[in-house]
């Protein structure tokens, strides 16, 4: 099996920088996005140097005789980063205290994935017709509506859509959720920042990926940005896709 992938980003209507970050690797089959945050360009540092350090670690963990599973591999990178991110910030350069990213990666261990999550951006899957959320979100949003405390009919009128609850580099330690599945061809995975899926909604994501089928992997990212940016462009905006072939 294949994966044919592609991502794009784009710094929205609203924002003067671009926070947002991702790296691809597919000869060591290694996929991120991050969305960064913190004032003094400490966003984009953050996200720049989680994704950075991710391949970094998962190059160099090729070379070294002590081989890691692809669970404890993903797990110690997120940790490498978030620890460079917090030293960065509170030894090399005090005016990033504070800064942070979220960041959602995809590991190809054989014909298994391992998708990496800390904060709110998101893996979709597409599968028989359907579009699966395969992140949980970290924000303090998700977390009122699992306590009951909100609805989804209160969301509109919510101003603290964007605050996140786990982040890398906020703090060093870190806490990364791990899920694995079997690829088959078809599958077809989606990776994004709140740039995205804070602005449109799946049945829309979906509804692109249908109209233009899963091996067009240009016309999807590049149609998902229009709609971003037709329901505000807020935010930055970044969408790797990667679709499952023979």
């Amino acid at each position: 099996m294949k994966l044919k992938v592609f991502c794009q980003t784009d710094v929205g209507l609203r924002r003067e920088r671009n926070e947002d970050s991702y790296l691809y690797d597919e000869d060591i089959g290694l996929f991120c996005v991050a969305d960064g945050m913190g004032g003094h360009r400490g966003g984009e540092v953050a996200s720049s140097l989680a994704v950075k350090t991710m391949l970094e670690f998962v190059r160099n963990s090729k070379t070294q005789s002590r081989k890691y599973g692809a669970r404890e591999l993903l797990v110690r990178g997120y940790e490498e980063a978030s620890a460079k991110i917090f030293d960065k910030s509170h030894i090399e350069s005090p005016e990033l205290h504070g800064m942070g990213t979220t960041l959602v990666t995809a590991y190809r261990h054989g014909d298994s994935l391992f998708i990496g999550n800390v904060g709110d951006s998101r893996a979709y899957l597409f599968c028989n017709e359907k579009l699966w959320q395969m992140t949980e979100d970290h924000s303090l949003i998700n977390e009122q509506l699992r306590a009951g405390l909100i609805t989804e009919a209160d969301l509109p009128r919510l101003t603290n859509r964007n605050v996140i609850t786990r982040s890398v580099g906020f703090e060093r330690e870190v806490q990364v959720d791990i899920i694995e599945r079997p690829m088959a061809i078809g599958d077809f995975y989606l990776m994004c920042s709140d740039g995205l899926s804070g602005l449109i909604d799946d049945s829309l994501i979906r509804t692109i990926i249908v109209k233009h089928g899963i091996e067009r992997v240009e016309a999807i990212v590049a149609d998902c940005i229009t709609e971003a940016k037709k329901a505000g462009g807020d935010d930055n905006v970044t969408v790797m896709v990667m679709a499952v072939t023979a």
